[in-house]
């Protein structure tokens, strides 16, 4: 699965922005047609996500967030890019598996299909969401940590004390059924050690990135979901191990004084896939 370290969100109403995103280091840019686009300007920001994609030309993969189908504006949104070649759909604010399932009949052929997690319900019903993959494009789970702050009535916390439970049962739907975990946003883009913590803590979850707001966040997420130098040597070596003759056919081997076993090859595996998505 393509990586998804650093995932920028931009508004698709901003023309400077979208030509400024092609060329930065960010694994996935989303132009936005929700949040960030006032209700007087989505149909010109419609036009010009369809402009963008088509046109192309963007080192991160491109996204596009869409309007609830529940609002005036996400059939519309939807109509507009069924020819555009979009492939990626985000969509806000699912709230069960039965709308996975309604938007999967919906997204354009081809097109994965993200679904923010940023309601109670949705939270309720993470693990069939999740399963839905089986049947749908879902490609992964984004929290939608404002949405679900405001919808569960938490306090402010600087490690996010009240959403703990439900990082965790984000990242466990999502291994589950084989979905990327992508985390919300740290709203002070001028906070660099608050999201650098922040990051560390998504990672220490399990996520695989971090939903960003500005082109500053995104050197940190990179950083935060790479492996480090000391864990690819670590993983490197482990599968050298596992290869050797000597290890032919055993269940656990012993690697500097411990015990490791196949299930710990296959997490290295995983790591060193992260560097290269094709090997």
């Amino acid at each position: 699965m393509r990586p998804a370290r650093s995932v920028l969100f931009l508004p698709a109403s901003n023309p400077r922005a979208i030509d400024k995103v092609r060329s930065l280091p960010c694994d996935v840019a989303i132009l936005d047609l929700e949040d960030a686009v006032a209700p007087e300007a989505k149909s010109d920001a419609r036009a010009a996500a369809v402009e963008a994609v088509r046109a192309g030309g963007f080192a991160p993969r491109l996204g596009v967030r869409i309007n609830g189908l529940d609002t005036p504006w996400g059939e519309a949104d939807l109509a507009a890019l069924a020819a555009s070649g979009v492939q990626l759909i985000v969509a806000p604010k699912v709230d069960d598996a039965a709308a996975v399932r309604s938007l999967a009949g919906r997204v354009p052929a081809g097109a994965a299909l993200w679904a923010m997690i940023e309601t109670p319900g949705a939270l309720l019903d993470l693990p069939a969401i999740a399963r839905a993959a089986s049947a749908t494009p879902l490609e992964a789970l984004m929290l939608g940590v404002n949405d679900l702050a405001v919808g569960l009535g938490t306090g402010a916390a600087p490690d996010r004390e009240p959403l703990k439970p439900w990082l965790a049962a984000a990242v466990a739907a999502a291994r589950a059924h084989g979905l990327l975990a992508i985390d919300g946003v740290y709203n002070d883009f001028a906070d660099a050690d608050g999201l650098t913590a922040e990051c560390a803590q998504a990672r220490l979850f399990g996520f695989d990135g971090k939903s960003l707001i500005h082109p500053s966040q995104i050197e940190p997420a990179n950083a935060a979901f790479s492996p480090s130098a000391e864990e690819v040597a670590q993983a490197r070596a482990l599968v050298a191990a596992f290869a050797a003759p000597e290890a032919a056919g055993k269940g656990a081997i012993r690697i500097d004084g411990r015990m490791v076993e196949r299930l710990h090859l296959a997490a290295a595996e995983r790591l060193l896939a992260r560097l290269d998505p094709g090997r």
